[in-house]
């Protein structure tokens, strides 16, 4: 059960998971992503996701299990998930842009985004935040 306020080791997790997005490696992969990746069709997405030579392959790796790491902080009650969703909110981003494939995603990978997922409909900041993302995901994707 998550913890009702935050506290100084909120904030000191905060902080290290807000270096780590900064390692070279990882910001380059947090580019890429931002940029790069809109899948229109599941196909879109199973190319970049089954395809290891694929330009986004790794990236894609990369941020979804750094966000699914994020994200299980919070919902295994180690940190208070609105203080959390405040300074870590890209990940469901990146959700937005997996969300309507779900269904197909996880018929080979049942566990996929289980912790975005859980971030996205756990308190209100995140599901605000989520529903924004998922406006801006259907305008540039035109519609899906």
């Amino acid at each position: 059960m998550p913890h009702k306020s935050p506290d100084h080791h909120d904030a000191e997790l905060l902080l290290k998971v807000y270096d780590l997005r900064r390692e070279p490696v990882m910001r380059e992969s947090r580019v890429a992503i931002m940029s790069k990746f809109w899948p229109k069709s599941f196909e879109d997405l199973q190319a970049v996701t089954t395809t290891p030579d694929h330009p986004l392959n790794a990236a894609y790796r990369q941020t979804s299990t750094y966000w699914e790491m994020v994200y299980g902080i919070a919902r295994h009650g180690i940190v208070n998930p609105d203080f959390w969703i405040e300074g870590n909110g890209e990940g469901l981003f990146l959700f937005a842009r997996v969300a309507p494939f779900l269904p197909q995603v996880r018929a080979t990978y049942p566990r996929a985004f289980r912790n975005a997922e859980w971030m996205s409909t756990s308190c209100d900041t995140a599901r605000a935040v989520f529903t924004m993302f998922q406006e801006r995901v259907r305008t540039v994707t035109g519609g899906r």
